[in-house]
């Protein structure tokens, strides 16, 4: 399985772990010219813009390590872009979470949610 699989497939498990916890789904991969969120929730009252890493091996460090606070400012940004698109209700207060996803190949994956990074 290539990175590109793998990352897809890494989001539909978070997706259905997501989901799974009770918080609904309402967009993936939404784009703008600014960058892409890969999952966007709502968590009771709150919007969850997650952010899903998948790594097959720890060679480049674990999977949360990749989401530096540069990122987490982006996915800020990201989430007035969607809201401002249409998305959502604008007083929903906004939590930027990750879903880390290590998947070694013929292992079962280990998922680990952290909420509220930024």
């Amino acid at each position: 399985m290539n990175t590109i699989e793998l990352g897809r497939q890494g989001e539909d498990l978070a997706a259905a772990y997501l989901d799974s916890r009770g918080m609904r789904v309402v967009d993936r991969n939404w784009r703008s010219s600014a960058g892409e969120i890969d999952i966007v929730a709502v968590d009771g009252r709150c919007l969850v813009i997650c952010e899903v890493k998948t790594r097959a091996s720890n060679t480049a460090g674990e999977p949360v390590e990749a989401v530096t606070p540069d990122k987490v400012r982006r996915l800020r940004r990201l989430a007035a872009a969607w809201v401002q698109a249409g998305g959502g209700r604008r007083r929903r207060a906004v939590r930027i979470d990750v879903v880390a996803i290590w998947w070694p190949r013929g292992a079962a994956p280990v998922i680990r949610h952290l909420k509220g990074v930024g």
